[in-house]
């Protein structure tokens, strides 16, 4: 399964509800799940350690960080990094940049496709 994500972390609760939903896949026992994330546009600041969110609950950079814990792959679009000027951070461990021909294999291979 492939989630993209566009929306930026803060501001909205696009960011919120993937990574919600995402928890859930990956919590579920019923079957196993190969389960990754892409972040692109505004949305590739989530993977910065260390900010403080306003929304109750988990903070996203907890939330990131089971995911990773559960096997998912999580990857930040590199030009969108680049754009941002974030590409050459330290990032959430576990997080890493990816690249538009690694997101084609990875819809390609992905059963089910998600965007928020």
């Amino acid at each position: 399964m492939l989630i993209l994500v566009h929306a930026p972390a803060y501001g909205s609760e696009r960011v919120l509800s993937a990574l919600r939903l995402a928890t859930a896949i990956a919590g579920q026992e019923s079957e196993t799940v190969d389960l990754r994330l892409f972040m692109m546009s505004d949305a590739v600041t989530v993977g910065l350690p260390n900010q403080i969110g306003a929304e109750a609950g988990s903070s996203l950079q907890l939330m990131l960080e089971n995911l990773v814990q559960h096997g998912a792959q999580i990857r930040l679009c590199r030009s969108c990094a680049q754009a941002r000027g974030i590409v050459d951070l330290v990032l959430i461990p576990g997080v890493s940049i990816g690249t538009l021909p690694e997101l084609a294999d990875w819809t390609l291979a992905a059963d089910k496709v998600i965007t928020f």
